[in-house]
């Protein structure tokens, strides 16, 4: 049986892509800073603990695992902490990348790998839509060093023959996405003021666009391009269509019986500097050699993701009431 190593299991997308290797029969090692995977993901087997800083620790888990394919997510993912925190997002999202390919020629050169890029390191893009040679230039510490990461890749590709496939992710969301990112803040904020809990929702830019996805549709190409291929390439996997925060707040606010206008205020405090602008990527290349294409609508996604957090709060509801009791 294939043996696959997931770095960043622990994310969102590790999660999705998880579920689809096992139901290709492929097991499933998980790697994490802390040695800890999610409870959802018992099947995942766990992997020596080691920060992707670390060499020696990253080496160690390669040499243990002996993986045939490798999956690279492990990041620092947020593009407003890593303007907090330009080293060390550089480190962990850039640097890390180069570590574990650095690991992998040396330990387990015949393994597939992976590598997560982002539509981030095309910043202010010099087309529209992005394909996989739009020219990268970034804009944001996390954009920075996700074109690192893109490009050693490459190098690491050309230069000694790894089969190194790079997707070029752009915004993807999911139930499973932190409520620190815009998409899931607005469908958590008009849960709670659907259910009384608050009266209104700051946001930052409400014109601020993306091109959206939905994460198991990205995993679902990520494994196509590392299993079913003969070739490792770039690939950009995308919607296709941009999408504005204001129509995440209107869609989101009508599935729970709202109009969002009523109760979404502009806060400027939380507007970023720098935004990227006309970002919406091509994903015409892996819909013809991967036979890959977005199964939700953005209009499906937001009510998947409103559905689910009614959910959750239901199921909260109830536990409270089962185990916690009333006075």
């Amino acid at each position: 049986m294939a043996r696959a190593l997931i770095t960043g299991v622990s994310g969102q997308d590790g999660f999705y892509l998880a579920h689809r290797l096992v139901e290709r029969g492929i097991e499933v090692w998980g790697m994490t800073a802390n040695g800890s995977l999610p409870r959802e993901l018992p099947f995942v087997h766990p992997a020596p603990r080691a920060d992707i800083r670390d060499q020696t620790a990253v080496n160690y888990v390669i040499s243990t695992v002996d993986p045939s394919v490798v999956f690279h997510l492990a990041a620092q993912s947020s593009v407003s902490a890593s303007w907090e925190d330009p080293v060390g997002t550089a480190e962990a999202t850039g640097v890390g990348t180069a570590r574990l390919l650095s690991a992998i020629y040396r330990l387990s050169p015949s393994a597939r790998v992976f590598v997560a890029s982002s539509s981030e390191i095309f910043g202010h893009p010099d087309e529209t839509p992005q394909t996989e040679t739009t020219s990268i230039r970034p804009i944001s510490p996390y954009g920075a060093a996700k074109a690192y990461a893109h490009h050693i890749a490459s190098a690491f590709r050309a230069r000694y023959g790894l089969f190194v496939a790079i997707g070029i992710l752009f915004n993807h969301e999911s139930p499973r996405r932190p409520p620190t990112f815009v998409t899931q803040k607005i469908v958590r904020g008009a849960v709670a003021v659907a259910r009384g809990e608050h009266d209104r929702l700051l946001l930052g830019n409400l014109e601020s666009r993306r091109d959206w996805g939905y994460a198991g549709d990205f995993a679902d190409a990520i494994v196509r391009m590392i299993l079913d291929q003969d070739e490792p390439t770039d690939f950009v996997v995308a919607s296709g269509q941009s999408h504005s925060v204001r129509d995440w707040c209107e869609i989101a606010f009508l599935c729970v019986g709202l109009e969002w206008n009523d109760y979404v205020a502009c806060d400027e405090s939380l507007w970023r500097p720098e935004e990227p602008r006309d970002i919406v990527g091509n994903h015409s290349k892996a819909t013809r050699l991967l036979g890959w294409k977005p199964s939700l609508t953005f209009s499906e996604l937001v009510q998947l993701m409103v559905d689910s957090e009614l959910g959750r709060r239901e199921v909260t509801s109830q536990f409270q009431s089962t185990y916690l009791g009333s006075t």
